[in-house]
């Protein structure tokens, strides 16, 4: 009886890596999938952007052109991919009391970016002994470094404004430049 278990456990495990592999192996696609979903539920989250915002747009001074990390990273995709959904998610969790946006499509949102995040990170243990770089290496912590500061300039500029719906507004208008971003990266995907 306990052979016949081991052997189940066993067949469990192998499949089961099995199956993670063949996860990973549509990483490139999913992600590609997840860069459209958030842009298009960015749109429907809020109508145009309203003109009273208009001075309030001109006051945001993002620390960086955030299309431009790219250049950064030349190693390791994955991992930049995962830091920015990590961070675009955080900020989507903040308060959004005043922003007035489909309630729907931000569940939806925040959802989608947990579950990518998810697949990301399951990814990123499957591959550890392979071929990953050491996340500790100094390309890493660059570019992780340059993600957190560009995204708590983004913090920074909504406690300013104290999560008013212009600055959620020119949040929503800024974050389809990290999918610009997600997107380039996305094609440097390995798996």
């Amino acid at each position: 009886m306990t052979i016949w278990y081991l052997l189940h456990i066993c067949l469990v495990l192998l499949f089961s890596t099995e199956i993670s592999s063949q996860h990973c192996t549509m990483l490139h696609f999913q992600q590609n999938k997840v860069n459209q979903e958030s842009l298009e539920l960015l749109k429907k989250m809020s109508g145009n952007f309203p003109s009273q915002c208009m001075n309030d747009w001109t006051a945001f001074q993002p620390t960086l052109d955030v299309v431009k990390l790219s250049q950064y990273q030349t190693e390791n995709a994955t991992v930049v991919i995962q830091e920015i959904l990590h961070e675009i998610f955080t900020i989507f969790t903040k308060n959004l009391t005043q922003s007035a946006w489909d309630g729907s499509s931000i569940v939806r949102f925040q959802n989608g970016l947990y579950q990518q995040i998810q697949r990301l990170q399951a990814c990123m243990r499957a591959q550890t002994e392979k071929e990953l770089p050491n996340p500790e290496s100094q390309d890493i912590q660059l570019t992780s470094r340059t993600v957190k500061k560009y995204f708590q300039g983004i913090d920074a500029f909504l406690i300013e404004k104290q999560y008013s719906l212009c600055a959620w507004e020119i949040i929503r208008m800024e974050i389809p430049r990290c999918f610009i971003l997600l997107d380039k990266l996305t094609r440097r995907l390995k798996y």
